[in-house]
């Protein structure tokens, strides 16, 4: 028996494709995009105003598969967590962070990572699989049904960043399907300054992004020299900085009020001197950033402590006396396990990254 086609994961134009291939009008397909993800109405009979004849035709050909949320995780802060149950048994995890007036849900991308960031708790339980649209797509869609409204009727989700566990450049054409989705007026309408796609630098993909699906940019740097960024972010020596940095002028040039958030995660005396301050300040002089300085948050089985608070203030105040705008991410969910680079899931890993990390531990970085 062939399986349904699962229509959570199809945007405006796939959907408008699907309408065409059933012999139904294209416009059906924005008014399913408004029960699905304005309403979140799966069950066809109650979509009103297409015709009996018609949702019959959807059911027996289609459906709108949610994947099973196994646990939710509540901070004393207020960040949530939801750990969700994937159809092949592995589980991933979805974060909302609340503050102030903005909700931001950090959206994850694959099953595990490829990618082998050394300070990153993902990076350690391998590799599984990417996940299709429609399970990215549904995490903002379980978060909205148990976020609901705010006392005034406005959504509780005002931001959604591609962040969670996995590289979503290594997973572009679900990534991107989903972010049309986010940010389509008859689905989410999340503006693109409000959506962020956060990347470790796999340089095509970021020009590609550039022409497919207009978004805010983030990369993860960490490190203001190729030798030390080698060790701690992998994908550089594939990618070193100076090309990076390239494809983020490029990924600005021309668009006003555009620019390219740095991610720098602080490591106790690994990249967090006045001298690696400088650097970066030197790499980024040309580019209209935004440096986020993210105190590292441990995990079981890592080397790596964070930089003290003062060194922290240190290093920030010299970015913002060189002209550069840096804040510090405060951190949030740390006691749901939740906080920046703590998320794991439960990975069926194919890699085999537990047996190769296991080796590398031996190995000591040397500045």
């Amino acid at each position: 028996m062939t399986q349904s086609t699962n229509l959570l994961g199809l945007d405006l134009k796939g959907l408008e494709a699907f309408f065409v291939e059933l012999g139904e009008k294209p416009f059906r397909a924005r008014q399913l995009l408004q029960w699905i993800h304005k309403y979140r109405v799966v069950d066809f009979a109650e979509m009103t105003n297409l015709s009996k004849a018609l949702r019959e035709k959807l059911q027996a050909v289609s459906d709108i598969r949610l994947p099973e949320v196994l646990h939710e995780h509540i901070s004393t802060d207020g960040t949530r967590k939801w750990i969700i149950k994937l159809s092949c048994g592995n589980a991933i995890e979805t974060v909302f962070i609340p503050e102030g007036g903005r909700g931001t849900l950090c959206v994850s991308s694959q099953v595990g990572c490829a990618l082998t960031c050394t300070f990153c708790s993902t990076a350690q339980q391998g590799f599984n699989r990417n996940l299709d649209a429609a399970e990215i797509i549904a995490q903002l869609w379980i978060a909205n049904e148990a976020l609901g409204k705010d006392p005034k009727g406005n959504r509780v989700v005002t931001n959604v960043v591609m962040m969670g566990m996995g590289e979503p450049l290594a997973n572009y054409n679900n990534v991107v399907t989903a972010m049309n989705l986010m940010r389509d007026d008859y689905g989410y309408g999340i503006s693109w300054r409000r959506l962020t796609l956060s990347t470790s630098g796999i340089v095509p993909m970021i020009d590609k992004l550039r022409e497919d699906c207009h978004v805010s940019l983030a990369i993860s740097l960490h490190a203001a020299n190729d030798e030390l960024r080698d060790q701690i972010v992998p994908i550089n020596q594939k990618y070193p900085i100076k090309e990076l940095l390239a494809a983020c002028k490029r990924y600005v040039v021309g668009q006003q009020r555009r620019h390219i958030t740095v991610e720098y995660v602080m490591l106790d005396g690994i990249n967090d001197s006045m001298q690696d301050a400088k650097d970066l300040v030197r790499i980024l002089k040309d580019l209209p950033t935004k440096i986020n300085i993210i105190p590292f948050n441990p995990f079981p089985g890592t080397d790596y402590t964070c930089s003290s608070r003062n060194q922290i203030k240190r290093f920030q105040n010299y970015l913002i006396e060189q002209g550069m705008v840096a804040t510090v991410r405060k951190t949030r969910g740390d006691d749901i396990v939740a906080a920046c680079g703590q998320l794991a899931g439960e990975v069926q890993d194919k890699s085999r990254r537990a047996e190769r990390m296991a080796k590398q531990q031996e190995v000591v970085f040397h500045r």
